[in-house]
Parts: structure tokens; sequence; C-alpha cells
């Protein structure tokens, strides 16, 4: 019998706990794959990496970019700096292993764009009409670019932020009001960001059919 890739996926502390929602476990298990929870310690992130065959960065709140010198948006709800420094130190782990298949949901996805040199939006209702429409589990529609791997279809969000003038990735999909919804780095077996979450979204295409991709990559 086939063995099932372990997924490792990155958690927060919070109160002193590992946490991490279990829609993002019983997604992967129904992908095929055993979801690995990652705790946010950065010493260890390479030897985490040894041990699993597939990676999902996680939803979360907030980059802190004030570490990086720019100025914090008062509206910015930053994860603890814990996990901050332990999602760089795992990026830049991955960039050592091309191989390793990844998928960025949400959070996961803007750090995999910052971290290529993307400029954050901190808040979207600054610079789009309608922002509050990609928050609180909100359903819409994403439109998938030609060639793209992703599917075009709704999806549910919960957000305040996304990335743009991305750099070191290619952008494959966007929402109808031009947010950019999903990257790739086309010179990788499998490096794919969604903003959305496909482990709370009912749709085949843009759920489940997103992780198994992960999880098939990684098999």
């Amino acid at each position: 019998m086939k063995k099932r890739p372990l997924i490792g996926l990155s958690a927060d502390f919070v109160d002193n706990y590992a946490r991490l929602r279990r829609t993002y476990l019983d997604m992967v298990e129904a992908a095929g794959g055993i979801p690995v929870i990652l705790p946010p310690k950065a010493a260890l992130r390479e030897e985490m990496l040894d041990r699993v065959d597939g990676v999902i960065m996680t939803g979360g709140d907030d980059i802190d970019v004030s570490r990086f010198g720019i100025a914090l948006h008062p509206k910015a709800e930053c994860m603890p700096a814990e996990r901050q420094e332990s999602e760089f130190a795992l990026l830049k782990a991955l960039d050592q292993r091309p191989d390793m298949p990844v998928l960025g949901i949400c959070l996961g996805m803007q750090l995999m764009g910052f971290h290529r040199g993307a400029t954050l939006i901190q808040h979207l209702p600054d610079v789009i009409s309608d922002g509050e429409r990609h928050r609180n589990d909100a359903i819409h529609a994403v439109e998938a670019e030609r060639g793209s791997p992703l599917r075009a279809g709704l999806v549910r969000s919960w957000h305040h932020q996304a990335i743009t003038d991305v750099k070191g990735l290619d952008v494959i999909a966007r929402s109808d009001d031009g947010v950019v919804e999903g990257v790739i780095d086309p010179t990788r077996r499998f490096y794919v960001g969604v903003q959305w979450h496909p482990e709370r979204t009912e749709a085949e295409e843009t759920g489940l059919g997103v992780v198994r991709s992960l999880v098939q990559a990684a098999s």
C-alpha cells in the first residue's frame, strides 16, 4: 500500500499551546496526506523539513512590517514575533529545497510574496472601495490566469491585507476587484500561494482540489 505523504503545517503559539485550526488537518487528511503540526521554532525548521514531504504555510495574523523598516498601519494585528521569525526561517530553508512542495494559504501566500520582494497592502479598504468583502469568510469569485494550475470559482476569504507589485513569482489568479489571489514559482516543482482559504471553501476546484494538488506533488 502506498504511504501517505507527511504534510507539515505551520502553527501558532497561543496561550502556551501550539494552535492550528482543525479544518487544515481535516483537509490534508481528505486530500490523501498525513498532517503534521510544525510549531514555530525557528532553530528547528531545517530538521522539520528533513522529516516531511511537503509544507503548508497556514493563515494567521499580519506581518509586522516595522521589523523591516516599514511604517506599521494602525489597523494591523500582528502575529507573535516568535511565529514571524519562524515563518521567515522556514522560507529561507525552503529556498534551499526547490523540490519540496509548498502551498501558502492567506498569510502564507503573503509571507511567500513579501519574502520575494512584493509590496504588502496593509489594509485593503485603503485601496479598493469594498475591501471588507474579503473578510469574515465572505464568498467571492476568483479568476485564474491563462495556463494557471488553479481553477476559477468561488472561494472563502478572511483577510484585510494583500500583496502587490509581485516580484520573483508569477501571478496566476485574481479576484474581480484586482486583488492578487494566486502566485506560483514556475521554476520549482510545486510552489503555490492562494489568498483564500481552500480548507474552508466548499467548491472542489478551489477547495479540496488545491490541497490535493499539494499532496499529490508531495507523494
